[in-house]
């Protein structure tokens, strides 16, 4: 590190809010630039995105960059506790409270009329015994709003604290109607009002009032969409790496290093720091790494995915909670997992509309897709675990061929397809053509897993998963393996695909691929066969 071990320098940061001064950060002069002209037109919008996508940080940010044209008032509903959102008296009070610490924070011009307009409502706040409705807040609100020199914001901060509770509809219910009075009336009132959450709060009323009739129209109907990717970029990336570089000059390949962590995390906030985390503070305390060096490498990144796919974190325990909790979701993630089958993109299915709300599906062309690669093989993990034990005889037969693998550190893929050849004809090898279409990738992968499992790295290739074809890439100490496990349908598909591998190598610089055929021919010949096709080998096992 430059001019020694520097205490105090910044860090990779996953909870809470990042500060610029504290933390190695991407730069959001772009997306808040963006929001600021959605500002500037008066909108009112929701940022709605899965949990530790950077809202909070975002916000803070964005209420930095427009103080000098507004005042601001960020408020966050997690200080709310759940008591205050018993009544509408209970709310509004805790409410006028938050906004009022807030506008002294960030308001200093104050007139003699808006101090008389703040201590009226700390007095009436003080007055338990009599009623402080909704109507009330917000006639104090649009006071202050009038006697303010500046435009005033207000943000609001998980909203999902209040979702479950009507009062929290009701204060939406008033937001519009002062925001439409104030297109019709030119009434005074909030510039631009700003929620974020993980709930898109237009669909609420639906969720609270599922049985009533003539209720159907939101409270925030008003809102304008808010389509800002607010995932990071590869450049971002790169950004964010050489300010660290800067404090500790580790020699990485920072375009190289941003390259690997953006195609792993798709620019999933979290998932890019938590990254780079691990392999600025966990991997330099380990054996294999002596020194940052040697952890911003190719090995290091490997490891640091190896570490996070592994772990336990609120993130992916949110994952599992999904799952668990919209059963039908879980069917159709298993069926792209293991069978190919494309999600046409319907925002009108509840299990495809929750994917993407909670961050684990994207929307890629007219599809549903997993969101990363992290997710992918974190869920891939948790398909595959649930199944172990009920496929024990072929994890059983990993686990006894384990050792038999490797070599001086090397994985033999070979030996692999090999003996998975053997187990799957002993154990499956008179099941029918749906059986074997169904469950066939998936009990490699079940036979796969336990080999490299702690030490080595996989993962799927999206672009060429269907119900043909499935790409299989695997990383060990550094070595990568390319497989693609197809089903069997003629020789000419088969020799179509096998020059697709050929190229597929090309792609990433290897000489040999292997190929796992699952093939329905009752006449065809089981084993692993050695072809050439132009100068690339390919490593063929048939089942």
């Amino acid at each position: 590190m430059k001019g020694g071990e520097d205490l105090m320098r910044k860090e990779f940061n996953i909870t809470g809010l990042c500060v610029p001064r504290k933390h190695y950060m991407v730069n959001l002069d772009d997306r808040l630039e963006r929001m600021k002209k959605m500002v500037d037109k008066g909108n009112y919008f929701a940022i709605n995105r899965a949990r530790q996508y950077g809202k909070t940080t975002t916000l803070a940010a964005l209420a930095n960059y427009l103080s000098d044209k507004y005042v601001v008032i960020f408020i966050d509903f997690q200080t709310i506790g759940n008591a205050m959102y018993q009544d509408e008296d209970a709310f509004a009070r805790a409410f006028a409270i938050c906004f009022l610490d807030e506008f002294r924070t960030e308001y200093s011009d104050w007139s003699e009329e808006m101090r008389h307009k703040a201590d009226g409502l700390e007095k009436l706040l003080e007055e338990q015994e009599k009623p402080f409705y909704l109507m009330n807040l917000f006639r104090y609100l649009t006071a202050f709003c009038k006697m303010t020199e500046k435009p005033m914001v207000l943000m609001i901060d998980e909203t999902d604290s209040a979702a479950d509770n009507q009062v929290f509809l009701d204060f939406l219910s008033q937001l519009r109607n002062y925001y439409l009075q104030r297109e019709r009336k030119g009434t005074e009132t909030f510039h631009s009002v700003i929620l974020a959450g993980v709930h898109d709060v237009k669909n609420l009323k639906g969720k609270l009032r599922p049985k009533e009739d003539g209720r159907t129209n939101s409270p925030w109907n008003i809102a304008v969409n808010f389509d800002l990717d607010m995932s990071f970029i590869k450049d971002e990336i790169a950004g964010m790496l050489k300010e660290y570089e800067k404090d500790v000059d580790s020699g990485m390949d920072v375009d190289k290093m941003a390259g690997l962590i953006y195609d792993e995390t798709s620019g999933y906030p979290f998932l890019v720091c938590r990254l780079c985390k691990i392999i600025d503070e966990e991997l330099p305390e380990m054996l294999d790494f002596r020194n940052l060096s040697e952890a911003w490498s190719r090995m290091g990144f490997l490891a640091a995915v190896r570490i996070l796919v592994l772990e336990k974190n609120t993130l992916f325990d949110s994952l599992n909670h999904k799952l668990e909790e919209y059963p039908e979701l879980e069917r159709v993630i298993g069926k792209v997992l293991f069978n190919g089958e494309k999600i046409v993109y319907n925002p009108d299915l509840r299990e495809i509309d929750v994917a993407m709300m909670f961050g684990f599906a994207k929307r890629k062309d007219a599809s549903v897709v997993i969101a990363n690669r992290i997710f992918e093989t974190r869920l891939y993990n948790r398909f595959l675990a649930s199944e172990e034990w009920k496929e024990s005889e072929i994890t059983q037969a990993s686990f006894l061929d384990k050792n038999g693998f490797v070599r001086d550190g090397r994985l033999n893929m070979r030996r692999i397809l090999e003996k998975f050849v053997i187990h799957f004809q002993e154990l499956y090898g008179g099941k029918d053509h749906k059986f074997i279409e169904e469950y066939g990738r998936r009990f490699f992968l079940l036979y796969l897993r336990p080999i490299i499992n702690g030490t080595g790295n996989y993962y799927i290739e999206a672009q060429t998963r269907d119900k043909k074809r499935t790409d299989v890439i695997v990383d060990y100490h550094g070595e990568q393996f390319i497989i693609e496990m197809k089903l069997w349908h003629g020789k000419e598909y088969h020799e179509r695909g096998e020059a697709q591998l050929a190229e597929y190598l090309d792609i990433y610089q290897k000489r040999t691929g292997y190929m796992l055929s699952f093939n329905f021919n009752k006449k065809k010949e089981t084993g692993v066969f050695e072809r050439m096709i132009g100068d690339k080998r390919i490593i063929e096992a048939i089942v």
